[in-house]
């Protein structure tokens, strides 16, 4: 007799529940049990594929490579936070003794310019990629809405989004750059002209699927929830609040899903294309330095845009459960 089934015949309950109990602990065991047989065998297979895989830069990084190169890139973020708190403590040393010579004297802090660490790589790709993104739902959902309300309106600029599309990021980037250096001209800019760069390209890539699926979410609404809107003669606003946005929620995330993954490719692909600050950027430097261990910091980086896309897609489908009026669903 199995563990559970001795621990659950000990327990004061009936038949009935005890086998509903043990249901539930079988469909519990069999959701962990499978992932780790399947990472299991993907770090096996990859083991033995690493291994018999060589390249000009040596062999092919397997698990336990990629794993060392985690701890040593961690390793350098902090070296390199330590190094930018000895410069600020510098700097404040000496205004300190200027000030003590001179009251006027106003103090100025200098900006560290050390190199971005990976660490720091991830969180530039994480601000850009969720400011393009956002940008982006800013522009669709809005959008999305009014095409989905008027026919003739989603008849004008439904060939449009169609056209737009497919079209790749690496043809919208050249034409971004070179929008942007002849409008974005100041002598003190805000924001760097690499930032906006990538956060225009994502935007551009991002906008389709949320106005695509906002259009076919509020236009497949059900005709009695449009009829109870036209005898309370609900005012536009209303409409939309109430009938038309619970009504159409779950394709608007949908597409808003779909544009999050989608911004996230976009991003790694203009950052390694455009040489802009990122994790993109990080694995190009990689590959152009050609050390020894630059594959397997490559494939490091893999896993982390990979890990990260998934989180993205997991935050997102958890926002949907959180706005949604169907909790079922």
């Amino acid at each position: 007799m199995s563990t559970i089934a001795k621990i659950t015949q000990r327990l004061p309950m009936d038949k009935s529940s005890a086998n509903v109990l043990l249901s539930k602990l079988g469909q519990m065991s069999k959701a962990l049990l499978l992932p780790i047989i399947g990472l299991t065998v993907f770090l096996v297979l990859w083991s033995i594929s690493a291994n018999n895989i060589n390249t000009s830069l040596g062999k092919f990084p397997g698990p336990v490579a990629v794993v060392a190169q985690f701890d040593s890139l961690y390793q350098e973020h902090v070296a390199e936070r330590e190094k930018a708190a000895a410069f600020y403590e510098r700097q404040k040393v000496r205004n300190e003794a200027r000030v003590a010579k001179d009251p006027t004297y106003v103090p100025k802090t200098r900006a560290y310019t050390g190199k971005e660490t990976f660490v720091d790589q991830i969180v530039t790709s994480l601000i850009t990629v969720m400011s393009g993104f956002l940008l982006a739902a800013i522009i669709a959902i809005p959008l999305g809405i009014w095409m989905g309300l008027s026919k003739n309106l989603n008849a004008a600029i439904n060939p449009i989004v169609q056209l737009f599309k497919p079209v790749s990021p690496l043809a919208w980037l050249p034409l971004v750059t070179m929008v942007v250096s002849a409008l974005y001209v100041s002598p003190d800019p805000m924001l760097s002209k690499s930032f906006i760069n990538s956060l225009l390209t994502v935007t551009l890539c991002s906008l389709w699927p949320m106005i695509i699926n906002t259009s076919i979410g509020v236009a497949s609404i059900d005709t009695d929830l449009l009829n109870v809107s036209r005898v309370l003669r609900l005012s536009a606003f209303t409409h939309v609040q109430k009938i038309v946005l619970p009504a159409s929620i779950p394709l608007i995330f949908t597409g808003m899903r779909l544009s999050l993954g989608v911004a996230w490719m976009v991003l790694i692909a203009a950052e390694m294309l455009a040489q802009n600050p990122g994790l993109g950027k990080f694995v190009w430097d990689e590959f152009q330095n050609g050390s020894s261990e630059s594959l397997s910091r490559i494939m490091a980086a893999v896993i982390v845009i990979g890990f990260i896309g998934f989180l993205l897609d997991r935050a997102m489908l958890a926002l949907q459960a959180w706005f949604s009026w169907d909790k079922a669903r």
